[in-house]
């Protein structure tokens, strides 16, 4: 559910073992936790890698939850925290260290506790049950993390600026900036309206981060760019904070793009619309119904469909949405050593593109990493940039 509904209230309130227990109480009986078809969960849990003998396995030795772990409240004292911790990340589940060491770049208050020295990391590359798909390599871990191996991440701006506040990797023109609510607009020298690019960040970025997206160096080296080609180029910032906000994420893009649509200075028939990371999903609602003055949509190292971890995101799954986008132009930005989990998302969205023939055009960076700008700004870097830019801006003016 929302944050909005009476069932996430009362979980606030501290009624979760309440409303646990009603769900899982038949009417005028015991509370009792019931599996029901071992295969069913199970298939519904266990990456595809388990073999059948590990599924028939775990079937025969599962039991069901203890009801009492769920109803009976927890009394912290601390003590845990004196504990040496790893964590063993499952990358086919949607979890890496790079995208967690992201994250806490970011500046999550709440994550900058797994940057503590006594809190080490391991990847597997497997999905959630790696006791079943690679029992070996799993214990070969554990031991590893009792011998203080492991990898450890550094704190927020440890040593040098994270990677998303690095200098963009183009000398681009300073122009003028004109700031209205969330949105930026980059003005180029012109008399007459011009097309405009819209860039829409990518996250969950916590609420509390500073600088706003839009003051992110990559975003605004991106806008002056646009502006500096004679376009309006323009930034903003949306309420992406966590996996479960999409929807008002969306509906944020999607009334920034009006305002923008209605400045004067913007010829509202030849807008482009250009997303960034988590941000991809939010395609999906221009793929399915492109609009006649949405001239292209471009997506650098995108998430083109939800990572597994994330449960349901409703509509957001833009390997879906491509079928309908009939002829809009699609310009897209491919990190060659992007996060495993994101680049799953990217071929499962060329592959449908491919299917429905998608107008897809794909701008490879073989050595890049995600967020490439300021992490990577190589010859073959920029190339990416310019050769992507100039194709956004040879759709909107054509």
């Amino acid at each position: 559910g929302t944050r909005d509904t009476p069932d996430f209230r009362r979980l606030l309130a501290g009624q979760y073992w309440e409303l646990v227990a009603e769900v899982i109480t038949p009417p005028g009986g015991r509370p009792e936790p019931t599996p029901g078809s071992a295969h069913d969960w199970l298939l519904a849990a266990l990456d595809a890698e388990a073999a059948a003998a590990a599924l028939d396995r775990l079937t025969a030795l599962a039991v069901p939850q203890p009801l009492g772990t769920l109803l009976q409240p927890l009394r912290l004292t601390g003590a845990v925290a004196a504990v040496p911790t790893t964590g063993v990340l499952c990358t086919g589940n949607g979890a890496s260290i790079e995208m967690v060491q992201m994250l806490v770049g970011f500046g999550d208050p709440g994550l900058q506790a797994l940057t503590d020295p006594r809190v080490t990391f391991f990847e597997l590359p497997t999905g959630h049950w790696p006791m079943l798909s690679c029992p070996a390599e799993l214990a070969e871990v554990l031991l590893r993390a009792a011998a203080d191996e492991g990898h450890r991440l550094e704190p927020a701006g440890a040593a040098e600026p994270p990677a998303h506040l690095r200098s963009f990797l183009l000398d681009v023109p300073e122009l003028p900036r004109e700031r209205t609510g969330n949105v930026d607009l980059y003005l180029p020298h012109a008399e007459e309206p011009r097309p405009a690019v819209v860039f829409v960040h990518g996250g969950p970025v916590p609420a509390e981060a500073r600088p706003t997206p839009r003051d992110w160096p990559t975003l605004m080296g991106y806008a002056r760019y646009a502006a500096g080609q004679g376009v309006v180029g323009v930034t903003l910032d949306h309420r992406l904070h966590d996996v479960a906000d999409y929807e008002r994420a969306a509906a944020d893009v999607a009334a920034a793009v009006e305002r923008v649509r209605a400045d004067p200075r913007v010829d509202a028939d030849r807008v482009a619309l250009w997303f960034f990371s988590g941000g991809g999903l939010i395609t999906a609602d221009w793929l399915g119904a492109p609009p006649a003055w949405l001239r292209c949509l471009a997506a650098s190292y995108p998430i083109l469909a939800p990572l597994p971890n994330w449960g349901p995101t409703g509509r957001f799954h833009p390997a879906d949405a491509v079928a309908d986008a009939g002829a809009l132009p699609v310009v897209l930005t491919r990190a060659g050593l992007e996060m495993p989990e994101i680049a799953a998302t990217v071929e499962e969205f060329l592959a449908a593109a491919k299917d429905c023939g998608a107008d897809v055009e794909v701008v490879d960076v073989p050595h890049g990493h995600h967020g490439f700008e300021t992490l990577d700004p190589t010859d073959e870097s920029r190339e990416a940039v310019h050769r992507a830019m100039r194709s956004v801006l040879a759709h909107l003016t054509a």
